[in-house]
């Protein structure tokens, strides 16, 4: 099999800083599409529900799928972007995503709509993995910090606005929620174009490679099985229960088998040698540790700042600017300072601690606490996400031979994501168990990881109050359980040896690698 991605003069050749932010502007597009799809929802859900006559369980699913679907996706598309034409694989990605965003902004039933997240998810996987994959093949990791407040700028926008533009439509009349589906689909197709024309991509041809589909199959069996046990432990069955037991083998027999298949087949979906690699292996459990302790942590705070501080939807969404901020100036400035020096460690150590010191004091919070005081807890943990998230990503792509760069970077993303997915569903648990316990016969009051919040309005005051004060102390709780899984992310990024950033694209570095061969 031959494979080839599109030419560009000039084999070793950089490209220059304009043609860099032409092609970023695609490719941040499609990051910020995918990222929407994720938070769009969130405020939407009960009216999309009731709309359709779904249940409770649906309204799991509907989360659920697009989420599965995304996490499970991830390395197959960065093996795939190892192997064939990056820049079409970003295209099709963004193809997909179109018809699931489409059909799940037309579906009339929700078995029809959470067939379509799973569409919307698969190309929302293919973008999470493929464009910093992609970054890495244009831009040289010494250069690569000069970039990363652009990509923090689309996370933060992405994330915040989600929310807070799914109400809107929500509220709207003549739109309706419908349109939180449809509103990507724009932004989609813009990015195909510009993609078209401001992407260029190294040739690279590649002889007698073969995707493992078999080994694809188990990992994506394997992890869903495990995704679909932690998602709906608690709410749907017990944590410890005949159910529980089922999923949790089955998962691990086909994740057994996986490995089997892996070590055994020439072009693994994920090579277990990259595991050898120090460097990767550190960054991949640091990553999940973010993901769990950052996405299981902070997804809540949403539903405290409405539940136990009296604000609305839309205000929710708005407090969380905060923490945004502080990701956005401190992944920012690291990248330059990076970019200038050359040393990146001191900002993992340092991003590490201030991660571990943010939920250490969100983990004092409670439904009395200042919403400035919150505000400055906020943007501390903002800052040290900012300095440790992508520069996990760097640290690993400049560890690793250029023909395995989509691979790590998969991995990365991939633990992340699964992290965030544990954390979100355990600390869902967690919240939901101590709300219960705490109002006693009031327990019926609990939100748990997926039900709305309460409606605050409809309660007697006193028992508002109550309320009030258990969703603070639960949502304090579930950052006190984060802190010591922050503080082991910084133990792990210690270990992690620093090495010269490279000054050549992973294309180029990929054309120096073959020449050598």
């Amino acid at each position: 099999m031959t494979t080839t991605q599109e030419p560009v003069a000039g084999a070793q050749t950089a490209m220059d800083r304009r043609s860099v932010l032409q092609a970023l502007s695609g490719l941040m597009m499609g990051m910020f599409v995918a990222i929407l799809a994720g938070t769009v929802v969130s405020n939407a859900l009960p009216t999309i529900i009731s709309d359709l006559g779904g249940s409770q369980s649906v309204y799991t699913w509907v989360v659920t799928a697009e989420l599965l679907a995304m996490t499970t996706t991830v390395p197959l598309w960065g093996k795939l972007a190892d192997l064939y034409s990056q820049k079409l694989l970003v295209q099709g990605s963004l193809g997909l995503f179109v018809v699931g965003s489409l059909a799940s902004g037309l579906a009339q039933d929700t078995t029809m709509l959470i067939a379509a997240r799973v569409v919307q998810g698969i190309g929302a996987g293919g973008l999470t993995a493929l464009v910093q994959i992609v970054m890495a093949a244009m831009i040289p990791p010494r250069e690569l910090g000069r970039y990363a407040g652009i990509f923090g700028a689309v996370f933060a926008v992405g994330t915040v606005a989600g929310p807070l533009i799914g109400g809107l439509l929500v509220d709207t009349s003549w739109l309706g929620w419908r349109w939180c589906f449809f509103i990507g689909v724009p932004f989609s197709l813009a990015a195909i174009v510009l993609l078209q024309k401001t992407l260029k991509l190294q040739q690279v041809t590649r002889t007698g490679t073969r995707v493992d589909w078999l080994g694809a199959l188990l990992i994506t069996a394997g992890v869903s099985t495990l995704l679909i046990w932690v998602t709906l432990a608690g709410n749907s069955y017990d944590w410890v229960s005949g159910t529980s037991a089922l999923l949790v083998a089955g998962g691990l027999v086909l994740l057994a088998l996986a490995v089997w298949v892996e070590s055994r087949v020439a072009d693994p979906v994920v090579p277990l040698s990259i595991f050898r690699n120090r460097t990767i292996t550190l960054t991949v459990v640091a990553s999940a540790l973010v993901g769990i302790a950052l996405f299981g942590g902070t997804v809540f705070l949403s539903q405290y700042f409405q539940v136990s501080l009296g604000y609305s939807p839309t205000a929710a969404g708005l407090l969380s600017l905060p923490m945004i901020f502080g990701l956005l100036v401190s992944s920012t400035v690291a990248g330059q300072l990076i970019t200038r020096s050359g040393r990146w460690k001191r900002y993992l150590v340092a991003g590490a601690s201030l991660m571990t010191l943010g939920f250490g004091l969100l983990a004092t919070i409670d439904a009395q606490t200042s919403i400035v005081l919150i505000g400055a807890y906020m943007v501390v943990l903002g800052s040290g996400v900012g300095m440790l998230m992508q520069n996990l990503v760097l640290a690993a792509q400049n560890d690793v031979p250029a023909a395995q760069l989509g691979s790590a970077t998969s991995v990365l993303s991939f633990f992340r994501s699964l992290g965030g997915t544990v954390g979100v569903s355990v600390l869902g648990a967690v919240l939901a168990a101590r709300v219960s316990s705490d109002l006693g016969a009031l327990g019926g009051a609990s939100g748990g990881g997926h039900a709305a919040a309460p409606d605050m309005s409809a309660l007697p005051p006193e028992v508002a109050g109550l309320v009030r004060d258990a969703y603070g102390d639960a949502t304090a709780e579930l950052f006190l359980i984060a802190t010591p899984l922050a503080a082991l992310a910084l133990v792990v990024v210690v270990f992690i040896k620093e090495k010269a950033l490279k000054t050549t694209s992973g294309a180029q570095r990929l054309e120096d690698e073959r020449s050598v061969v």
